[in-house]
């Protein structure tokens, strides 16, 4: 046939095409399973999202190549040099799917165009009621009449608590979850003091809250509970200065970032009996331990096994946040940051660091 006449059967019937596989690939760092549920529903068919059991460093960078993003967890690794490595494969966004940044070089990543979100906010109530079950565990020690009864001892030995009743709390830092565990321990009938150094008056006016310096409200709270974000202004905030202003007796509770206290001072103020008793979801040396099966494992940091020996402390292993509404939560903002990307949208509003 002379390409230059038309078929005599008509124009040739468009060749049907197949949906573009995507290519919007993001590399998921320390994934868990519960992210592998989560996530998959939250980032639709337009990400592909590669999970990876291991950890986010400078070392394990080369790990994203092909992706355009890293989804990261609070022990990754995200300094200059693992930054470094990122840009050069290519990587534009790293979203974080928690709350705290305290692991991410901010400033080496703006300087290198990096893209770094967070999620702003998530169930406050998911923290706020594991702080004040770990203290109630703790107090009533519930955990060791667990375990003793589970081995048919039914002895009350040594259990004795303490009403909270009419007990002063000490709240250091009022954002949204301090808030909440404020307003639930004041419905236990405690005096609730508060130290932020940007202070809501209206807030505590309505909750019948006082604001107090923090070397006050340390000398007067027979419980002091932190929520309080990790910068080089709160790190170590608890210390043997701190501590030596504290009540004798006091409950520390901490469900914030670990390195809000110096566990080798924490560790002598318990063998002295300062401390009534610790409660801790996080602890500042966690990454490579919390998260992790090391029961068949000889644990090679020693302050953690010396904490661990206490029987005035309680530990869990930064679950804090493990609730079906906070893990939504979570899944929801950083899934539409990851589908924003791809799609060359904005991000979640509040969610971007750089």
């Amino acid at each position: 046939m002379d390409p230059a006449k038309p078929s005599l059967s008509g124009p040739a019937p468009a060749p049907v095409l197949e949906p573009p596989a995507t290519d919007f690939t993001v590399a998921v760092f320390d994934a868990k399973p519960y992210d592998r549920l989560h996530l998959p529903a939250c980032t639709g068919a337009d990400v592909q999202l590669r999970f990876l059991g291991f950890r986010l460093t400078a070392d394990t960078a080369a790990a994203a190549e092909g992706a355009r993003a890293v989804c990261v967890f609070v022990n990754d690794v995200v300094d200059r040099a693992c930054i470094q490595q990122l840009v050069a494969r290519g990587i534009t966004l790293v979203a974080l799917r928690c709350t705290g940044f305290n692991n991410i070089d901010l400033d080496s990543a703006q300087e290198l165009g990096l893209t770094v979100t967070h999620v702003p906010a998530y169930s406050p109530y998911a923290v706020a009621e594991h702080a004040v079950a770990l203290l109630l565990s703790l107090n009533r020690k519930i955990h060791r009449a667990y375990n003793r009864v589970r081995e048919m001892n039914f002895s009350l030995q040594g259990l004795v608590g303490s009403d909270l009743h009419r007990k002063t709390v000490g709240i250091v830092g009022t954002g949204k979850i301090g808030k909440i565990v404020a307003h639930i321990l004041h419905g236990f009938g405690m005096v609730v003091v508060a130290y932020d150094p940007y202070p809501d008056a209206a807030w505590a006016a309505r909750e019948g809250i006082t604001y107090l310096d923090p070397i006050t409200l340390a000398s007067m709270s027979d419980v002091i509970s932190l929520h309080v974000p990790l910068t080089p202004d709160t790190h170590h905030i608890i210390r043997r200065e701190t501590i030596e202003r504290m009540k004798p007796g006091v409950i520390l509770v901490n469900v914030s970032r670990g390195a809000l206290i110096d566990t080798s001072a924490l560790i002598e103020a318990l063998k002295s009996g300062r401390l009534g008793g610790v409660a801790l979801d996080v602890y500042e040396e966690e990454e490579g331990v919390f998260f992790e099966d090391l029961s068949s494992h000889v644990l090679q940091d020693d302050l953690l096994a010396r904490l661990l020996t206490f029987p005035n402390v309680l530990i869990t292993a930064h679950q804090a946040f493990l609730t079906h509404e906070a893990l939504g939560d979570i899944a929801h903002v950083t899934g539409a940051n990851l589908r924003a990307l791809a799609a060359g949208q904005p991000f979640v509003q509040g969610s971007v660091l750089t």
